[in-house]
């Protein structure tokens, strides 16, 4: 199947603030017409209004990844809007910096199940649609604590980040045949409010010591590189993950 950017259709979970709104807006500003999601529906209608006030290319959708139904929903929403989907960006997520001997099983079960288990879903009820329509991209959002074990987020966190990475693999083998390509981007400390809530200012010093490139990394730069994934010229690239974290990480 012949796609253009101009045509396609992107869908974004947590995109209301943050890492997930500069992904949006990257793909929007490319020339995707954008599904704006989060488990704070109000908050997602002001993002898609910041960056279409009339509504037309970027709208607001309420979506709790922890709910099957709410991902079917949107799909339908999306696909009744614009008439159709291409892209799904997973990149809503919880983040909590519990000890780890303090974490307990429920606190555990409940971050895993709703990163790693709102990534499987996704794939699950996206990938299906894509593969009918013969074409698809999926790009899912885990971490660089999912690779080296996690510095300042919690061991909950890292495990389901860890388990995003085989998950993709699993995807990209099964829907490959069907047009439909599945990545994964693994940010290190990115210059955002997730990682101003998580690491004092009395320690960022010592943060951006530990990071060969000195600095935090640019939310901006992680959109574009959703971008590529995004775009149909990326068929020949599945099951990949692109680390971006500053030299933190070397394969």
């Amino acid at each position: 199947m012949t796609q253009s950017t101009q045509a396609q259709v992107a869908l974004v979970t947590g995109a209301a603030q943050g890492l997930g709104f500069h992904i949006a807006s990257r793909l929007f500003a490319a020339g995707f017409r954008v599904v704006l999601t989060d488990v704070n529906g109000e908050a997602a209608k002001k993002a898609a209004l910041s960056l279409d006030p009339e509504g037309i290319n970027a709208i607001a959708c309420e979506l709790n990844i922890a709910r099957k139904a709410d991902f079917e929903a949107a799909l339908q929403f999306a696909v009744t809007k614009f008439g159709a989907l291409q892209v799904l960006v997973n990149n809503a997520a919880v983040t909590k910096a519990t000890p780890v001997m303090d974490i307990s099983p429920e606190e555990f079960n409940e971050v895993v199940n709703i990163n790693l288990g709102g990534v499987f879903v996704g794939c699950q009820v996206f990938g299906k649609y894509m593969a009918e329509q013969g074409y698809g991209r999926i790009i899912n959002m885990a971490s660089l604590a999912g690779q080296n074990g996690g510095t300042s987020t919690g061991a909950h966190y890292a495990a389901s980040k860890g388990g995003i990475l085989t998950l993709t693999k699993v995807f990209a083998k099964e829907l490959a045949s069907k047009g439909v390509t599945v990545n994964a981007v693994a940010p290190g400390p990115i210059d955002s409010p997730m990682v101003t809530a998580l690491v004092p200012e009395d320690r960022l010093p010592t943060l951006l010591g530990a990071i060969p490139v000195g600095r935090l990394g640019n939310a901006d730069f992680i959109g574009d590189v959703v971008v590529q994934f995004a775009r149909p010229e990326a068929y020949f690239t599945t099951g990949t993950t692109w680390d971006v974290n500053g030299g933190l990480f070397m394969r």
